[in-house]
């Protein structure tokens, strides 16, 4: 008899049942529809979840309406750094061009909400493109446009807030976890950004006898 075998009838610890639902969110954002039977593995398991993974030093962002859950790093408990676990999971620095597109695809998907009817916000390449023309400056080239666009879509898809439809690569699933890291504040305070981008590429020779 092999091992397999011998192991067939035994139970399954708790333990490895956490390790099963824990593992796959270490490596990234677990979503209702492409997991349903870890999802629902999730749920069942909460609490133990969240105490898991706490060791860590991360928290656990379960959204059920949304159908999404990831982990992140607890916010650090004393402000000189003392008595709190090393991060896990790195802060990202994004570039400009993906913090442009990330809000404005943020307050598309909030007027999409707005408006009703479907759940899936689902937007062509150009009609993204329209989204950032306007802060772009006038004459712009537009095949090295289309190119800067589709390098920017590829690494919001890899940090998973978009997704290509299959078999149709020029339209984006615009996914509902980018609620989560844009929130209304991130929004605020870059739309000042924004609004000082503006102003400088408007006026463009102002100060610079200065």
């Amino acid at each position: 008899m092999n091992h397999s075998d011998k192991d067939a009838g035994r139970p399954v610890s708790p333990a490895h049942e956490l390790s099963a639902v824990v593992v796959p969110l270490l490596k990234g954002v677990l979503y209702r529809e492409e997991n349903p039977g870890l999802w629902n593995s999730l749920l069942g398991r909460q609490a133990g979840v969240r105490d898991y993974v706490a060791v860590l030093g991360l928290e656990l962002m379960l959204d059920e309406a949304e159908g999404y859950a990831f982990l992140r790093s607890q916010p650090e408990s004393a402000e000189d750094g003392s008595n709190t676990v090393p991060r896990l999971v790195a802060r990202r620095q994004l570039s400009y061009p993906v913090s442009l597109l990330l809000a404005l695809l943020r307050k598309k998907l909030a007027e999409f909400d707005a408006g009703g009817g479907d759940t899936r916000l689902i937007l062509s390449r150009d009609e993204v493109l329209e989204l950032i023309r306007i802060f772009l400056p006038a004459g712009s080239n537009e095949v090295k446009l289309t190119d800067q666009l589709d390098t920017t879509l590829n690494k919001i898809a890899e940090l998973g807030f978009i997704r290509r439809m299959r078999g149709e690569g020029r339209m984006i699933e615009v996914r509902r976890i980018i609620k989560a890291f844009v929130d209304a504040q991130w929004l605020a305070d870059f739309d000042q950004r924004l609004a000082e981008y503006r102003r400088q590429h408007r006026q463009p020779q102002e100060g610079s006898d200065g």
